[in-house]
């Protein structure tokens, strides 16, 4: 064979290796702009969460700067704010919003009904309307539902577990979330098979806390079941330290919160909801409709008990409930 020819495969060899490999649906050389929106940047909780997010898609060959860039927004505990950035993510013509939670779904929604928006964290996503049903979402909209109908009635029944006699349960809930008010009814059936009152308390900021709290000592509350909210996440260490305050124990939604203090927490792993919001991403990028992508169900769940907050409140748990947990901080 002649040297020119060899030289001529070995450079079209050379080119071809050395392309990158364009998957259907995305364009070659473009840059796609992906928009978050998140509640806190200066909580490392936080942060983790997020950070989770962007590892899952490197692994999905989606790297920031060479084909991807990404517009963070913070709401920095302020609800009122997402309208607002919803709407600036909007401007910016970006191919995707990822939206933390039911909240951030419906600033998003309000904001675009064509930009896809990937939830990562939604408690109803059918009750709230942001999808038409779990197996064809329709619309734009996206993601990983937590399985609240499940999750609160568990953890109800967990926290009256290590309480006594128990018969009045506060319920911490914040009435400018979509979820709660539908989260509240599917706990009805559950306090009455579990023979307990429920004693609904809302809280809607940080300065609402303090005065929660206090009404639920007047009612005579003996625990607290915080409804899962991005609000309560991000003030979970001022829940947990008012509810020792109050020798009340506390179940809440996610481990960050027992490890903040609060008594006990069962939910899903967040993580690994975190991770899996990437897949959606990573598949709409490449060119699938978000309303044909079922919504997935969260699949890990755990429970958490904090032994020390116990002996703050001058409470015994079982150990058989302690062989039950995934963690247990001493």
């Amino acid at each position: 064979m002649p040297i020119t020819v060899i030289r001529l495969i070995a450079v079209l060899s050379i080119g071809l290796f050395a392309a990158p490999l364009v998957a259907e649906g995305q364009q070659a050389g473009k840059m796609y702009r992906i928009g978050t929106l998140g509640e806190k940047a200066s909580d490392p909780a936080e942060a983790r969460l997020w950070q989770t997010f962007r590892q899952s898609l490197r692994e999905r060959d989606w790297i920031e700067g060479a084909n991807i860039l990404i517009e963070d927004r913070w709401a920095e505990g302020n609800a009122a704010r997402l309208p607002d950035l919803a709407a600036d993510l909007a401007r910016l013509k970006v191919d995707l919003i990822v939206a933390r939670s039911s909240a951030y779904v419906r600033a998003a929604k309000g904001a675009t009904s064509t930009i896809p928006i990937v939830f990562v964290v939604h408690a109803d996503p059918v009750g709230t309307g942001h999808v038409a049903s779990l197996a064809r979402p329709g619309g734009n909209i996206t993601g990983l539902s937590l399985l609240q109908t499940d999750a609160n009635p568990k953890g109800l029944e967990l926290l009256v577990s290590v309480v006594p006699g128990a018969k009045r349960i506060a319920l911490l809930w914040n009435p400018d979330n979509p979820t709660h008010t539908p989260g509240l009814k599917a706990l009805d059936g559950a306090g009455r098979t579990l023979g307990v009152q429920l004693q609904p308390i809302g809280a809607r900021t940080g300065a609402d806390l303090e005065g929660a709290f206090a009404a639920m000592t007047r009612a005579r509350a003996q625990a607290v079941l915080v409804l899962a909210s991005q609000f309560f996440f991000a003030e979970r260490q001022r829940v947990a330290e008012l509810a020792i305050a109050h020798r009340l124990p506390t179940m809440f939604a996610v481990k960050e919160a027992a490890e903040a203090g609060g008594l006990m927490s069962y939910g899903p792993e967040y993580g690994d909801l975190f991770r899996r919001a990437a897949i959606y991403v990573d598949k709409i990028l490449r060119g699938a409709k978000p309303g044909e992508l079922p919504v997935e169900q969260a699949s890990k769940f755990e429970l958490v008990i904090n032994l020390k907050t116990a002996r703050a409140i001058g409470l015994n748990i079982p150990q058989s409930l302690l062989l039950r947990a995934d963690q247990v901080i001493e």
